[in-house]
């Protein structure tokens, strides 16, 4: 369900006596103003160059976020040598969402691509680190800086055959810190038939090599969620095409992709999956992806940190986590009648 579309209408002016408030309204009213504030990260995303994933982020918010440099004939495309972060707000019946977008080097566009995943993953890991840092003080702030990653959004090139082995290799080591949700890039390469066929065979890929990608099928907490997280991974990966630019159709302006053959419309689910994805990541499931976030992958980071607690820095307002062994003075020993007392039963036993 829309969470923007679980908050209380106000009183029409029409109404001849006004609502009394009730608890209902004030619970709705502080989640209003918690979800103001929210920070959702969105990892956008690993995948090789030209995929579209500038265009796919104006796409998202429909404004010009990132800007793609036109290059003439004979210039190599440049290649995104760091992480760029980018915060963009987006406002619903008063309802505040801050979202940032971070865009990722060039993955597998090398020859040699052996661990270029360890950008990423260290990426994710460092903003777990940062989570923690501020949440072992014991002066720590009452809202910690969340810049942890809710969700990543993995670029499958549309070739039409199944995930490379670069895919599946990167794949697996994700799923296992972060919300994993892949599309289809540039779909319109595909025709509809094609298209499908190549979802089936990414779908038995992801089962053969126990990949567990966004909405995992273990969180699922009561029949409806089983029944919609279900129709979502019938079409996971969603096939999306990215335009910024709109064009005019029967006399109504749409954002879509013009071709020689026709306009393709971004958001018509006949011609684009792209819907789907922006529901799934600002409107269906936005609480979701943080609420695994933390009690999931940051979790399963925390854990293993802590169990290695001495290793943390000492910074300011440090605690020491570590199990102190206790010393020969602090071990209390038996008593002389306790120990009487333990071998006279000892003795009974071997009658």
């Amino acid at each position: 369900m829309d969470p923007m579309r679980r908050f209380p209408l106000p009183p029409c002016p029409s109404d001849p006596q006004p609502r009394t408030p009730t608890l209902r309204d004030a619970e709705a009213e502080k989640h209003c103003l918690k979800m103001s504030n929210t920070v959702v990260v969105l990892w956008l995303p690993p995948g090789q160059s030209g995929l579209g994933k500038s265009t796919m982020v104006n796409t998202l918010f429909k404004s010009k976020m990132w800007k793609s440099t036109v290059q003439g004939l004979g210039t190599p495309t440049p290649q995104t040598l760091k992480l760029q972060s980018v915060t963009h707000v987006i406002e619903e019946k008063g309802v505040k969402l801050k979202l940032t977008v971070t865009d990722t080097p060039g993955f597998g566009d090398q020859i040699n691509n052996d661990k270029c995943w360890d950008p990423i993953l260290g990426y994710i890991s460092e903003q777990y680190e940062r989570y923690l840092q501020e949440e072992i003080l014991i002066t720590r702030q009452r809202h910690i800086p969340d810049t942890r990653v809710h969700c990543c959004i993995y670029f499958v090139p549309p070739t039409g055959h199944c995930l490379r082995p670069l895919d599946i290799e990167f794949l697996q080591r994700l799923c296992r810190t972060v919300n994993v949700v892949p599309v289809i890039a540039r779909a319109d390469s595909l025709t509809i038939e094609e298209r499908e066929t190549f979802r089936r065979r990414i779908q038995h890929n992801l089962r053969t090599h126990c990949i567990e990608v966004y909405p995992q099928k273990c969180f699922d907490e009561d029949i409806n969620d089983r029944i919609l997280n279900s129709k979502i991974r019938d079409r996971i990966p969603f096939a999306v095409v990215g335009a910024d630019r709109e064009h005019l159709v029967n006399g109504r302006c749409v954002l879509g992709r013009k071709t020689k053959w026709g306009i393709i419309e971004v958001e018509n689910l006949a011609h684009c999956e792209f819907p789907l994805l922006r529901d799934l990541l600002i409107r269906s499931h936005l609480q979701d992806l943080k609420d695994i976030t933390h009690n999931v992958h940051y979790e399963n980071y925390r854990v293993c940190r802590l169990n290695e607690s001495h290793l943390l820095p000492r910074g300011p307002g440090w605690v020491n986590l570590a199990q102190t062994p206790a010393g020969p003075l602090a071990a209390p020993q038996p008593s002389k009648v306790h120990q009487q007392a333990q071998e006279d039963s000892e003795d009974g036993d071997e009658y």
